[in-house]
């Protein structure tokens, strides 16, 4: 009998606190940095502050149109108008086009993700996005373990609500890590921004609820939802600024979880696996963080940064960790090994060498703004671009600037080609530079025309031969360029190659990667070839940049859905194919044909044996 009486106080104070009815406003996709996205997150301000009733609001992702330090910093003071307790996570606004890889998000708005307890309810948010790259959306892998953290502190029986910028399906390509997770508890309904629209769902028997876009759109007033809980259900109303709430549009009873759904929860197909079992995974190393970008590797070591600016070095034998070093910010630049130096940049606004094999730091490099970019070395000169405007050439040795070029419109983000003296690299902002190697001077710009920061030749790695260079912006247009001065040579959309590009190792032939199923080929010449040929290799839907790697006569790229392909461009078939998980794949390290390091977005480092 002693255990019945607690139990029983127990019930009560839970059905007590339960029954409380209360209000929240739940605000999205405000896109402050577009037309009106700043008044009308003003205007949603001022009304939310004009209703007693309302106990916080959630802001549920997108909150800035390219997430810019300016358009953060704006969007944090509109906010930090609101007189009630508000909570804020990013969407892939705030990070899939961000100058800093969300480390202004996080030092702006303090984190990406958070949880707190509202009479009886747990309400957990996660981070969501592309990260820098174009690529699905995705639960960041330190929001799964900080999630997995939450959960085991979470009464089995506790009510719980989910918060997520993506609905929880397959918008993300790592759905099944939340919805897994959260049936397992008493989750009462998730909500969602990303659609602009107010929308009913059902994430595998959890109820969902998408919100509309505070903008206004075509209205003449934007809008939000205010969300009624009470002891049964929870009721969805949208409210205009200086107008009455609406009729309820969306209810949701509350009570103990039970998952409804009688048919099997899709999940990632791995069969591609056995259909070539030559290749073997000999180690999978799974980082803390997403990891995006590409591993440096020597004959000892792999090297990667990750996104919570962790850089890690493992063996290459059998994976295990040998050291790491701590950044101030999320790392999305591709190391680069010289000797015994890893060179890379950092979001907290450094550049950093490295000493390879124990991971002290010999010198730091610090700049106005985050480096993402990713650097290139030759002749012990570090080339590399930032976010701050600046594109620069340091001494490998010591750390000291050689020359420094400070016209660059928007966040440099990828790696800048070595090419007949001259070092080009494009940005998001519009351009693609040609720098003189030796002191930095502009030689020429080009763009493509459009005035869209989105068709940026920004994540298109150059190639060059014979007097030209090759991009592929997200324009979907292959643009051959004149390397003495810039100008156009020809364009071609035949195919819709997007930003995934390559060349043969004997500067013959360009590669791409179409956004669907598709290798093309064109010659590499000064007029338009036409596409030379095609091969279907059946990767279905693609669109992020895995640059394709040509080694000892076969073509190796990754794919959004985390399968690696190995291709013969003579034969024109595909020789193997490998998934590692379910998220973008990086442009693949080939060490040679039978040995290959890869990265993939949700942190997995794994070395690939070919037999």
């Amino acid at each position: 009998m002693k255990y019945i009486i607690p139990c029983l106080l127990f019930i009560a104070s839970f059905i007590s606190s339960n029954a409380q009815t209360f209000k929240y406003a739940f605000v999205t996709d405000t896109h402050v940095g577009t037309d009106t996205g700043e008044e009308d997150l003003r205007r949603t301000v001022n009304d939310i502050n004009q209703q007693n009733d309302l106990d916080f609001i959630l802001v549920t992702g997108d909150v800035t149109e390219m997430g810019t330090k300016l358009e953060i910093k704006l969007a944090r003071e509109v906010l930090g108008g609101l007189k009630k307790p508000w909570y804020v996570i990013p969407g892939n606004h705030d990070t899939g086009w961000s100058e800093s890889g969300g480390v202004d998000f996080i030092r702006a708005f303090g984190d990406d993700k958070f949880t707190f307890d509202h009479k009886g309810f747990r309400f957990i948010a996660c981070a969501s996005g592309p990260y820098v790259r174009m690529s699905d959306g995705h639960i960041p892998r330190d929001a799964v373990v900080w999630l997995d953290k939450v959960l085991k502190e979470t009464p089995k029986t506790m009510p719980v609500v989910f918060i997520n910028h993506y609905p929880i399906d397959n918008s993300l390509d790592n759905w099944y890590e939340a919805t897994d997770r959260i049936k397992k508890y008493n989750i009462q309904y998730a909500i969602c921004g990303h659609g602009h629209a107010n929308k009913a769902f059902d994430f595998e028997g959890v109820p969902g609820t998408m919100g509309r876009s505070n903008l206004r759109a075509k209205d003449s007033i934007g809008g939000y939802n205010i969300v009624t809980m009470r002891s049964d259900s929870v009721f969805f109303a949208v409210k205009k600024p200086g107008v009455h709430v609406e009729n309820t549009w969306r209810s949701i009873p509350l009570g103990k979880f039970t998952a409804t759904s009688t048919t099997k929860p899709e999940r990632p197909d791995y069969t591609v696996n056995s259909t070539f079992p030559q290749v073997q995974q000999t180690w999978t190393y799974h980082a803390a963080a997403n990891v995006v970008s590409t591993p440096a590797a020597n004959k000892e070591l792999v090297v990667f940064g990750n996104s919570i600016g962790e850089v890690e070095a493992v063996s290459i034998s059998d994976g295990r960790k040998k050291w790491g070093f701590k950044t101030g910010g999320a790392i999305y630049s591709s190391p680069v090994i010289s000797g015994d130096r890893v060179i890379l940049g950092s979001g907290d606004g450094s550049i950093y060498a490295l000493n390879v094999t124990s991971g002290k730091q010999l010198w730091k490099l610090e700049t106005k703004a985050s480096v993402l970019g990713s650097p290139v070395i030759a002749k012990d000169v570090v080339y590399i671009g930032g976010s701050d405007h600046h594109f620069r050439a340091i001494d490998l040795k010591t750390g000291k600037q050689i020359w420094d070029f400070d016209g660059v419109e928007g966040a440099i983000v990828d790696k800048p080609l070595l090419y007949e003296g001259k070092v080009i690299f494009g940005s998001w902002g519009r351009h693609l530079y040609a720098l003189d190697q030796l002191n930095g001077a502009l030689l020429w710009k080009w763009n493509n025309g459009s005035a869209n920061r989105m068709f940026s030749p920004a994540m298109c790695r150059p190639v060059a031969d014979q007097g030209i260079v090759f991009i592929a912006a997200p324009d979907r247009v292959l643009t051959a360029i004149d390397a003495s001065n810039g100008t156009t040579l020809w364009r071609n959309k035949e195919a819709t190659v997007r930003e995934s590009i390559g060349i043969t190792e004997d500067g013959k032939t360009i590669l791409g990667k179409t956004m669907n199923d598709e290798i093309v080929a064109y010659r590499a010449q000064a007029t338009d070839p036409g596409v030379l040929w095609r091969l279907n290799v059946g990767f279905g839907y693609d669109h992020v940049p895995s640059m394709l790697i040509e080694k000892e006569g076969q073509v190796f790229f990754g794919t959004r859905n985390g399968v690696v392909y190995a291709i013969d461009p003579v034969l024109r078939k595909t020789i193997w194919a490998h998934k590692i998980d379910n998220s973008m794949v990086n442009t693949v390290n080939v060490l040679d044909k039978h040995t290959v390091v890869v990265a993939t977005m949700d942190g997995k480092v794994t070395l690939l044996k070919i037999k």
